[in-house]
């Protein structure tokens, strides 16, 4: 469901009374504190009769989860049983989410109106006025909230109800997750779907064999939300996961292979800075950092052999259990690749097809009773097309009378069965009164699709449509365009060529009478013929190569007097360039051969000119008046030595130099660009200084120096650019920061990563005297004494600057708008105390400070620390008192890894959701805190906690992942007694007990012991990945759960080896029930042994390696009067 249709995070539906009242305002401030838009909705008993006014109605159906408490009092409330069936119809119409709270109050006196429930209904019968069939409604409303999963309070502790809204917040945010792809507004019949494919990708199968999927069908048919859909639902499984959208179009783009490569290998690594030089290096790349990885990987929108090739041409290029989906029109595509199945999308029912159309068009799942005919004829002429149902339905929205919807159906009839683009076209036409949308909606198909809608506006306002943003959110309303969480702009491939095939009629047999030119061969046919009219607006024409080998004569320009928009890319003209219409408002032009611009190229109504990879050694020899010019990117012309006189460029708004390495000098005129507001100078390595004017620039917001590695000193006046919100140094030669970038009042982002200053300069004289602040400074170098003007500093980067003791001044806590202080990589013992004092930092980052001994205390507002690598860190020696860390009650995530000398925790905050302690060898279990509630708790190699006797150690931990799973791995482990079943072999059968029907049994705990060939002396480790494969042999379904670790697991030959791991109700459903007979298997995929050869480690597969010698499977049950003496509880914490 697309976030952007949900206008509210939850609904909060309770009844007011005064048992539930503190539980009911805690869970609304823990959602509230995460960031959660809750809409809080506290019914009054007193209340009943009254209709749910439409404004609440309204708010319900906008709220992507509804959270509802019932209580003791809760079905006396007619109100709240109407707002409960409410909810239940948007959960099955619209996809919200419903999760219950059962406060005092059995499930099962919900799903069957039992206990309080029975009172309550007794009375609603023998009330006047409340028919028996809305009781009925009441009581099936009920009985399927029942049903559903959620969380049972029964006389709970404080303590307990803090734990359930800490795992209620938990669940809400995974829902919310931004990682999810976007999918749209209207989900109607896309679970269907999903499921086939998903049981075509056979996720649950055992084996270690790499499935590729594809999903075919005509444009418009769902391909791409198909895949987006499967993709949500299976990503958290895989060890990483990439959604590679576009990838036709995108790898159309400039070196656009590489940049899909680069894309792919950063999703699924995490990091964020990966760069490829070429394919070749990329497919490199991906099979030796991927080949070991089990993967999912979707490729959307597959047109040609070669993009397959660039990213997926070898399964073993993935590690085992790799899963790949491929979206194509052409199925000869996805048999290049032998894909395992093809799925073929189809067009939706009659039913389903009224229902989107209805939603589009309506905003309600059934058409209003006078136009239920004519929108079924409308229907009809859809195809069950998912796209020309949305557009039709979209383009009648805006309370169209009948007389225009009859209209729109006699065009539709007159038009072949078969033609949809010209179904589509009936949307374009209707946009009659509004010719400036039309040449928009054109523009952006020919020559705009992808790029920034902030860039494409400024060139479209200079086109002369003025308003073009509202035009803009007129096409997006007629679901003719759509605008990416990135702000780009979209649309989709059949109206991109509806667009297309529009401006083709103008002129179907001379190409040089059309208004716009994008067919490769239409162009060149046009400019090397000279066939060109003053009809053209616009060219669009490519070489094929990057040599610029297609050549052409400036003469072909003469007669196009109203070109507007021309793109040539690695096209050499020849001749004049007065024939080149003065008329162009945008000019893109990669690889521009020429070492200048010709004096005689008219520019003069230019918004913006694009020359990225130009020979241009000068941009101008004689100064060009560019009145209009907002946009000026040279980017990565290697040759350009200066940047041109600035004077003709009064307006010039952004200035891309990016990449330009032989650039020497900035003229000095750039203090007359009055509007600048981004200054991109980054990689640009030869560039030793900056001229003093540019502190004249008053309007300057961003200004980027990265990878400027000859540039030692920044201008002293830099202070006076007023404006300047983020100034970005790192991996540059700076030396020393000014006086007077303290006056920089609306700074926010300072970044000097990289920049690495010996003791007795920058840092040294810049912190020690604020460490004295009274002494006078010995010379002119020393930088000014406090942090105070920064007021507005939000996030400041001092990474890998050779920071040592004492280099961080005392009064960084004068920065009270800091929120992210990134640290790492630096020399010092100590943080200066005044850290507390930054009352709005959220994420502080320490990452590998070697020398570090110790931690201050810390602000009460802190989400994030990150510390891993601090191989001194020994302790937190200033937590000595319960009112320190314990008290951080924001604190989501710490991140201790590689602390080697870490030895002992304090008592960690009741919010903290992960905590990461990997390979810190010296942290004990005995020093351990009660970790309550955490999420993702990481705890590999660390051997002194590790080396535990049996399960029973487990008591200090309550270790809950995101999905309220547990996860561990132990050595000299055995499995407890308690165990309900189990097995001296690799797979145990048993009986699901029946007391899971009544929602008693919250999951599973699995157990099994390894042991490892230990007969090999040279061997010294071993590797596999673990797998649990259960089968129903009732039901004859079967489903695998694979271990969480991220990768393959570490298993010691000289002792057992064992993985535990809890699985929580809602990960197996319905998949297990009562009364079931199941068989599990312990498997083990891609074993390795690991021999040790001087200085070198050999990786061997052995698949008879590591053996499962014991296994065995425990149910994790609530206490309960009805089942405590069949199933017992495992203690926790």
């Amino acid at each position: 469901m697309a976030s952007c249709y949900w206008k509210h995070m939850v609904f909060l539906s309770s009844v007011g009374e005064e048992s539930n009242q503190n539980f009911i305002d805690d869970l609304y401030t823990s959602l509230v504190q995460k960031g959660v838009q809750t809409i809080r909705d506290h019914e009054e008993v007193s209340r009943n009769g009254e209709e749910i006014p439409p404004e609440v109605q309204k708010t319900m159906e906008e709220s992507r989860i509804s959270v509802i408490v019932f209580s003791r009092n809760y079905a006396s409330s007619r109100c709240c049983l109407d707002k409960l069936v409410k909810i239940l119809e948007c959960r099955r119409k619209m996809g919200q989410f419903v999760l219950p709270v059962f406060y005092d109050v059995h499930p099962s006196d919900v799903r069957k109106q039992s206990g309080c429930f029975a009172k309550a209904f007794a009375e609603h019968e023998e009330e006047q006025g409340v028919r028996m069939e809305k009781v009925q409604t009441w009581r099936t409303a009920l009985k399927q909230a029942g049903n559903l999963s959620g969380w049972h309070l029964d006389n709970a502790t404080k303590r307990e109800q803090i734990l359930i809204i800490k795992q209620i917040v938990r669940v809400v945010l995974t829902k919310l997750s931004k990682t999810l792809l976007d999918i749209t507004t209207y989900p109607v019949g896309i679970d269907s779907r999903v499921e086939r494919v998903n049981s075509l990708l056979k996720i649950h199968q055992s084996g270690d064999d790499i499935r590729i999927v594809g999903i075919c069908g005509m444009g418009g048919i769902g391909k791409t939300t198909i895949a987006k859909s499967v993709y949500n639902l299976l990503f958290h499984s895989f060890e990483g996961s990439s959604f590679l959208a576009n990838v036709n179009e995108d790898s159309k783009k400039s070196n656009g292979l590489v940049l899909l490569q680069e894309k792919l290998l950063s999703n699924i690594l995490k990091e964020e800075r990966l760069k490829i030089s070429n394919v070749d290096e990329g497919i490199t790349l991906i099979k030796g950092r991927l080949g070991s990885r089990r993967v999912l990987l979707v490729l959307d929108d597959v047109h040609q052999i070669n993009q397959l090739n660039a990213l997926a041409r070898e399964r073993s290029w993935f590690g085992a259990g790799s899963r790949i989906i491929i979206t194509s029109r052409d199925e000869d595509v996805l048999d290049v690749l032998h894909v395992d199945e093809k799925y073929n999308a189809e067009t939706l029912s009659d039913d389903e097809s009224i229902q989107l159309f209805s939603w589009h068009a309506f905003g309600i799942d059934q058409p209003k009773e006078e136009y239920l005919g004519v929108s079924k004829d409308i229907v009809h002429y859809a195809q069950g097309l998912p796209l020309a149902l949305e557009v039709l339905g979209s383009f009648l929205a805006e309370n169209r009378s009948m007389a225009e919807w009859r209209s729109a159906l006699e065009k539709l009839k007159r038009i072949p069965y078969n033609q949809i683009q010209k179904k589509l076209r009936i949307s374009f036409d209707g946009l009659d009164d509004d010719e400036n949308a039309k040449d928009i909606f054109l523009d952006i198909a020919f020559f705009f699709i992808g790029m920034d809608k902030g860039y494409v506006t400024t060139i479209l306002d200079g086109c002369g449509f003025n308003d073009s943003e509202n035009e803009i959110g007129i096409l997006v309303r007629k679901s003719l365009l759509t605008v990416n969480e990135n702000n780009e702009l979209r649309m989709h491939d059949l109206l991109r060529d509806m667009g297309r095939e529009i401006v083709r009629e103008e002129s179907p047999k001379e190409p040089g009478k059309r208004s716009r030119l994008w067919f490769h061969e239409d162009a060149h046919y046009v400019l090397e013929k000279c066939k060109a009219t003053e009809k053209i607006q616009g060219i669009v024409l490519e070489s094929l190569s990057r040599t610029g080998n297609l050549q052409l004569t400036t003469e072909a320009f003469d007669r196009m007097k109203k070109l507007r928009l021309l793109r040539m890319d690695y096209v050499t003209l020849t001749g004049s360039y007065e024939h080149v219409s003065g008329e162009l408002r945008w000019l893109c032009w990669h690889g521009f051969p020429l070492t200048f611009l010709p004096s005689n190229f008219n520019l003069e109504n230019l918004v913006a000119l694009d020359m990225q990879h130009s020979r241009l050694k000068q941009v101008w020899k004689e100064i060009m008046l560019l009145e209009k010019l907002k946009v000026l990117d040279l980017s990565h012309s290697y040759y350009l030595t200066r940047t041109p006189d600035f004077l003709g460029l009064p307006n010039l708004e952004r200035l891309i130099l990016e990449g330009c390495t032989s650039l020497v000098e900035v003229h000095v005129s750039i203090q007359l660009l009055d509007r600048i507001i981004l200054l991109n100078l980054k990689d640009c390595k030869e560039l030793k200084g900056l001229p003093s004017s540019i502190c004249k620039l008053k309007s300057l917001e961003n200004l980027i120096l990265s990878g400027c590695s000859k540039l030692e000193k920044l201008p002293e006046k830099l202070g006076n650019m007023e404006s300047l919100t983020e100034l970005t140094v790192d991996g540059s030669g700076i030396r020393q920061l000014p006086y007077s970038i303290l006056s920089l009042k609306k700074l926010k982002i300072l970044s000097l990563e990289g920049c690495k200053v010996s003791s007795d300069n920058l840092f040294h004289s810049f912190f020690s005297s604020m460490l004295s602040p009274g002494k006078s400074r010995p010379d002119s170098n020393l930088l000014p004494n406090s942090f105070s003007g920064l007021y507005s500093l939000s996030g400041l980067i001092l990474s890998k600057c050779n920071l040592s003791e004492g280099a961080i001044p005392n009064d960084i806590g004068s920065l009270q708008s800091l929120k992210v202080l990134d640290l790492s990589h630096n020399n010092f013992t100590s943080l200066p105390s005044s850290i507390s004092h930054l009352s709005k930092l959220e994420v502080l980052e320490l990452q590998n400070c070697k020398m570090l001994r110790s931690l201050p205390e810390l602000p009460s507002s802190l989400e994030e620390l990150y510390a891993p690598g601090c191989s001194s860190l020994e302790g937190f020696s200033h937590y000595g008192q319960e009112s320190s860390i314990s008290c951080l009650s924001r604190l989501l995530r710490i991140n201790l890894s590689r602390c080697t000398r870490l030895q002992s925790l304090p008592k960690l905050p009741s919010s903290l959701q992960e905590l990461n302690l990997c390979d810190c060898e010296s942290l004990s279990l005995s020093n351990m805190p009660n970790t309550q509630s955490l999420l993702p708790f990481e705890l590999h190699d660390c051997s002194e906690i590790f080396e535990l006797q049996d399960l029973g150690r487990l008591a200090s931990f309550e270790i809950i992942s995101e999905d309220g799973g547990l996860e561990a791995f132990f050595y000299e482990g055995n499995i407890p007694k308690w165990f309900h079943h189990q097995s001296f072999a690799s797979s145990i059968s048993f009986e699901v007990p029946l007391l899971l029907d009544h929602k008693v049994i919250q999951g599973l705990i699995l157990c099994a012991m390894y042991e490892v060939d230990n007969n090999d002396k040279k061997l010294f480790a071993y590797f596999a990945y673990l797998d649990a494969y259960f089968v129903n042999k009732t039901k004859k379904v079967d489903w695998r759960y694979p271990a969480n670790y991220g990768g393959s697991v570490l298993f010691r030959h000289d002792t057992h080896n064992m993985w535990v791991a809890y699985i929580p109700h809602a990960q197996f459903g319905n998949l297990l029930s009562g009364g079931n007979q199941v068989e599990v298997s312990f498997e083990l995929g891609s074993v390795s042994k690991v021999k040790k050869y001087g200085d070198q480690s050999i990786f061997k597969p052995d698949e008879m390696a590591i053996q499962v010698k014991k296994c065995g499977i425990h149910f994790l049950c609530n206490l309960d009067e009805t089942s405590s003496q069949e199933c017992e509880l495992l203690q926790v914490g």
